[in-house]
């Protein structure tokens, strides 16, 4: 019982959310196009297993190996608020900074589960709602956002089609925005000398 009295609806929304926009499934969608026009045949399922094993081995034992490092929590989530602020404005000004290794011939695990959906802002941003939420809310928001990975992956010509290049950039433009908004709070709360 005292497993359920953590659940909370409001905040496996929050994770859902912030873990949708920082993944940004959606926004990768010319990227997977063109991997799969280029490598071949993407396999959705392998895909999303191999990143949703990444983010929950990172949820339990990504503080465990930042601590073999010598690192701690409020540190790493500075530095990944800044990555997550990078992957906002490469969102709203259309200038890539992380790019995929083009010379993989397998691609559903590198590079489309790592770095592409389970990247470095991602694993971040799993390790600073690891202070904020429990974790059974978080596996709650990881297992949602699985879900539409696959679907996104399984049914990309068809959303392609759907959404057109003009619904594409409007979508990755309003989800930079709100990638930098995240960043600046994890920022914020990980910092004592800002209020």
């Amino acid at each position: 019982m005292g497993e359920y009295s953590h659940f909370s609806w409001k905040e496996i929304i929050t994770i859902s959310l912030t873990l949708f926009a920082v993944i940004d499934i959606i926004g990768s969608i010319p990227i997977v196009i063109n991997l799969k026009q280029t490598y071949g045949k993407i396999n959705a399922f392998k895909t999303t297993l191999a990143a949703g094993s990444l983010m929950v081995v990172f949820l339990y034992f990504g503080g465990t190996l930042l601590s073999l490092l010598d690192l701690d929590i409020k540190s790493f989530a500075i530095a990944g608020s800044i990555v997550i602020f990078l992957i906002g404005l490469e969102m709203i000004l259309g200038h890539s900074i992380f790019k995929p290794d083009a010379n993989y011939t397998s691609i559903s695990i590198v590079p489309l589960a790592f770095p592409l959906i389970a990247g470095a802002g991602v694993l971040t941003t799993l390790l600073s709602m690891k202070s904020a939420y429990h974790d059974g809310n978080i596996l709650v928001g990881i297992l949602f956002n699985l879900g539409i990975v696959f679907l996104v992956l399984k049914f990309i010509p068809v959303i392609e089609k759907r959404l057109g290049a003009g619904g594409i950039a409007v979508l990755r433009r309003i989800f930079g925005i709100i990638l930098i908004a995240i960043a600046v709070k994890i920022f914020k709360s990980n910092t004592t000398f800002i209020s």
